[in-house]
């Protein structure tokens, strides 16, 4: 099979970067694949196997990938996005969605180029191209229960949809302690305006005695910003943390915590789950999904609330922390892998039918 491993990134993975670069090493156990990469430098982020060079994914000539990449002798092809263009292909296509998040917040990602956050902006203003899309490719994947529904409320495709979950990372032994060492709360994501990073500040003001973690690289301006939302909470910048830094502060914090109004899935708080670290977020579809009984949640955008939930932990923090380690147990990327390769044989199968009755 080919794996378009191009989204990975050159240096530390961020959520879509983790999901190819474990996955591949997952089906890499039992079947011969092939990695498709844009940049020879991502090769140190995956495993040594079989590789091609391509086409930068935002490039113009992504809708060409596929015909492109005709020479590549594989059974099925699968995308981490649904970005790949599908004309002209040799093989089954999956692709996948992660989520419908910016056709309710349209900014896209700062890090683009202009020209694609442009393209970005106009491709969310309506769901024909991502139908176009979806129904170009043989077979369509996502990361949660949460989205698939989403798909099949938005009908945005006529192929078969399979859920293949994120998992958390190995980031070592779970914690052995009672109570917190401390009274942190971290906050591991971007500062998008629907992470709603200001619902997680305003609660930190309400609760001095707690430290606000802020784990993410973030500019001048935001971090200024975000200081004024409410000048009496203690507020930690890390402005980019090592993974090792990430791992310590984690194991040392009261809990994970996250207000965001919409993900895909939200990797970091079965992270820190794995860990034994409660986690308290927003009252959501995708982390009730994510975060099951084992996490606190609050109304969305309710300080107060979240505020109160953490001070729920006091008394409660070492059976939430034993929820927590066995909730996250439920995830594994080798379960995930198994999944991706039954979905990936069905889509074969399915298309050698279709084939056979013409």
């Amino acid at each position: 099979m080919l794996f378009d491993c191009r989204y990975v990134r050159l240096e530390r993975h961020d959520g879509i970067s983790r999901y190819s670069a474990e996955l591949v090493h997952e089906l890499a156990r039992h079947h011969e694949v092939t990695m498709l990469v844009s940049d020879a430098r991502q090769l140190a982020m995956l495993p040594d196997l079989p590789h091609v060079l391509g086409p930068s994914p935002t490039g113009p000539l992504e809708p060409l990938a596929a015909r492109r990449l005709r020479h590549v002798d594989v059974d099925v092809a699968f995308s981490p996005m649904q970005t790949i263009g599908s004309a002209g292909r040799a093989w089954p296509l999956v692709t996948t969605v992660h989520d419908l998040i910016y056709y309710r917040h349209p900014t896209p990602p700062r890090n683009l180029p202009a020209p694609v956050r442009a393209l970005w902006r106009l491709y969310h203003l309506s769901f024909a191209p991502q139908r176009m899309l979806l129904n170009g490719v043989d077979g369509v994947v996502t990361v949660s229960e949460t989205t698939r529904s989403l798909i099949a409320e938005h009908r945005l495709t006529r192929r078969p949809v399979a859920v293949v979950p994120n998992a958390a990372a190995d980031l070592g032994a779970p914690v052995v302690h009672d109570a917190p060492p401390t009274r942190r709360l971290v906050y591991m994501g971007s500062f998008m305006p629907y992470k709603d990073v200001d619902t997680l500040v305003r609660a930190a003001a309400i609760l001095p005695e707690h430290e606000l973690h802020l784990c993410s690289r973030v500019d001048a301006a935001e971090r200024a910003r975000l200081e004024a939302v409410a000048p009496g909470a203690r507020l930690v910048f890390h402005d980019g943390i090592s993974d090792e830094g990430y791992v310590e502060l984690l194991r040392s914090a009261t809990a994970f915590v996250h207000a965001s109004h919409d993900e895909g899935f939200g990797i970091p708080i079965l992270e820190a789950m794995s860990l034994g670290v409660p986690a308290v977020v927003a009252d959501t579809a995708i982390f009730r999904e994510v975060g099951g009984e084992a996490a606190l949640r609050f109304p969305v955008g309710d300080a107060r609330a979240l505020a109160d939930a953490v001070r729920a932990l006091e008394g409660a923090w070492a059976a939430r922390s034993r929820a927590s380690l066995a909730h996250a147990a439920r995830w594994s990327w080798r379960d995930s892998g198994e999944r991706l390769a039954r979905f990936l044989e069905e889509v074969v199968a399915g298309r050698a039918r279709a084939a056979g009755r013409r």
